[in-house]
């Protein structure tokens, strides 16, 4: 067990927060005494409340929560004056005949994908990044394109072992303990401290996805044709430029796929069909400490407009994992685009019935001149049964937004407003601004998520600074 004292952010750099980060294994956790370790080398560093005290005892009585690799872009991992408990990779058990796999709460996709896909298999769900933990897919819920086909990560999970704030090891699913099972997916890891998991893979014969790129003119053409590929692919995202205006507004980038079959991969990229399921993603240079806001309205005004017009009227072709689901993973610490001041990332889901909200958000934001370099549309199917589960059915809008710029307060505002007013929500893994009153509004099962999470934790152990700001405690 290690120990350090330090200033955490979220991904979008923004709100940070001291905290004694804590490297254990997934055996540590496991020991009679976990928990009790865990609060006193958060007192032995200087943890404990914000004022610098600490409890009787000597532990930390500011809580802990848990931390995968930071890529939730808001605050959910981070803990002001506390513990933040970090597990490492530990063990990954791939189990053939049942298609399913035993790995670690540590583990990163980057490692997983590194170990299934040479052997024919791929994750159920993926997000943008490949550099989240299984840990963290899971109390995030995570979702990608194929939401409308698969579902969220939760999902697919069948078993965990939990560590609970009493200090007790449960291996449940979701008919031994439903209530705990039902508020840990999606719960952002307080409801108790996931070690393990085992969760349902998909098998593939390659490495690679047969996708149809379409460059569409605007809005509601995208809408239309996003509404028929759910029908026909397993995988499908929008990119939106959010610059533009007038007849041109909403004009896209439409990918959809499918997994290619080793005979699809020999017609179209024969010379990769001699290692099929090879998995080696490139990675390029990092951007440097102390780069300033490149990505400000007039730049993000041209390559929004290079990124549309290179984009063939229809193209049919082949792309690899990391090429389709994870491209800004090829350059480390992309966020540091954003300067010093750092982005926010917001996410919100409004039902397919109010098509009309999200076009006049979408109207909104490109009049009002906020630079959106990232802005992807995906549609969401059924919901997962977590209980602060993003996913609904519907359209989900993802901006990354400049952080530092006075009237974006008022512009996020407006835009909450006309979420909760269409029936929508927002996500927990990426919101950095929203009010309680808004997430209570968003999410109609957070009573009884709040009763469940008091009654297996009713000290209030598992904290973290969002829990704090949404009241989640």
């Amino acid at each position: 067990m290690h120990t350090d004292r330090q200033s955490l952010t979220g991904w979008g750099n923004t709100a940070p927060s001291v905290a004694t980060l804590v490297d254990v294994t997934a055996e540590e956790l496991t020991r009679p005494n976990a928990l009790t370790l865990l609060r006193r080398a958060g007192a032995r560093t200087g943890g404990g409340r914000a004022d610098g005290a600490r409890a009787d005892d000597g532990r930390n009585d500011r809580g802990l929560i848990v931390r995968g690799l930071g890529r939730s872009y808001g605050d959910p991992a981070q803990n002001a004056g506390g513990t933040v408990v970090r597990i490492a990779e530990g063990a990954i058990e791939l189990d053939a005949s049942t298609g399913t796999v035993t790995a670690g709460a540590g583990v990163s996709l980057d490692t997983l994908l590194r170990d299934i896909v040479p052997r024919g298999w791929f994750v159920p769900v993926t997000p943008g990044t490949r550099f989240v933990t299984v840990g963290g897919c899971i109390a995030s819920d995570v979702h990608g394109k194929n939401h409308h086909a698969d579902g969220s990560f939760g999902s697919h999970v069948v078993a965990m072992t939990m560590l609970l704030a009493d200090g007790t090891i449960h291996h449940i699913t979701p008919t031994t303990e439903a209530e705990l099972w039902w508020s840990t997916i999606g719960g952002m890891g307080l409801t108790g401290i996931i070690i393990d998991a085992t969760f349902r893979l998909i098998p593939v014969e390659t490495g690679h996805f047969l996708v149809t790129t379409q460059r569409v003119p605007n809005l509601d053409d995208l809408l239309e044709r996003m509404e028929v590929a759910d029908h026909q692919y397993r995988y499908s995202v929008a990119w939106i430029d959010l610059v533009a205006t007038g007849s041109s507004l909403g004009r896209s980038v439409l990918s959809c796929g499918n997994h290619a079959t080793l005979d699809e991969l020999r017609s179209y990229l024969p010379g990769a069909a001699d290692d099929p399921l090879a998995f080696d993603p490139p990675l390029l240079p990092g951007v440097p400490v102390g780069m300033p806001n490149v990505l400000n309205r007039a730049a993000v005004r041209v390559f929004n407009e290079f990124w549309y017009r290179k984009t063939p009227r229809e193209h049919h072709g082949t792309e690899t994992i990391a090429g389709f689901f994870h491209p800004l993973d090829m350059v480390g610490h992309w966020n540091r685009l954003y300067g010093r001041h750092g982005f926010l990332q917001y996410q919100f889901v409004v039902p397919f019935e109010a098509v009309d909200t999200l076009r006049a958000i979408i109207s909104k934001i490109s009049a009002e001149g906020h630079a959106s370099f990232l802005a992807v549309l995906k549609r969401f199917g059924a919901e997962s049964g977590g209980m602060l589960s993003f996913p609904k059915p519907g359209w989900t809008l993802t901006l990354d937004l400049p952080a530092g710029i006075a009237s974006l307060g008022g512009l996020l505002r407006e835009l909450d407003r006309l979420v909760i007013e269409a029936g929508g929500r927002h996500y927990l893994a990426k919101d950095a601004s929203c009010s309680p009153d808004v997430i209570r509004a968003g999410y109609p099962r957070l009573e009884e998520w709040l009763a469940i999470r008091r009654r297996f934790d009713p000290d209030g152990l598992l904290v973290s600074d969002q829990a704090r700001r949404l009241e989640l405690i």
